[in-house]
């Protein structure tokens, strides 16, 4: 039976395999950026659906959006936190516009023109949607980018 050793004895006494080792602590700076593995990832266009029929959608809703019809917490999957941001800075413009003019909100009825898409790399799409309404046209202007594997708009410019 091996012999115990006393907790008053001083450490300079008790042999070296009885020393528990440090743990040892790695200081090293990480060789990776976090935001490239927890962040969003790019996607390719290759493996991502024709932007057209999203950038159409996304501009029908903004505007039905704008004119109070529809709540914009409808189209947060498809929008990054940016253009969510400013959209709901318009919406509530012309939230209090409309209640300054005593105008109910109403869906607007347009419809559509002309939409042009252009892909300068890959994984973006730069898209242009004409709407046509009773009074007026609007043209609304979508940046998509390919992120998490599915469209989402980066940009909207509501003319």
């Amino acid at each position: 039976m091996p012999a115990l050793h006393s907790a008053s004895a001083p450490l300079s006494t008790i042999p070296a395999d009885d020393v528990a080792a440090s743990p040892r602590v790695n200081t090293r700076r990480a060789d990776f950026i976090e935001e490239d593995y927890f962040g969003p990832q790019h996607t390719s266009a290759s493996v991502l659906p024709e932007p057209k029929p999203l950038a159409e959608n996304l501009a029908r809703c903004v505007l039905e959006i704008l004119a109070g019809a529809r709540d914009l917490d409808q189209i947060s999957r498809w929008v990054t936190d940016d253009v969510y941001r400013s959209l709901m800075t318009r919406v509530h413009v012309a939230a209090r516009a409309r209640a300054h003019k005593k105008i109910p909100a109403h869906r607007p009825s347009f419809s559509i023109g002309s939409t042009t898409v252009c892909q300068p790399a890959d994984g973006v799409a730069e898209c242009c949607v004409i709407l046509h309404g009773k009074a007026r046209s609007r043209s609304i202007a979508i940046r998509l980018e390919g992120l998490d594997g599915r469209w989402r708009a980066t940009a909207i410019h509501v003319l």
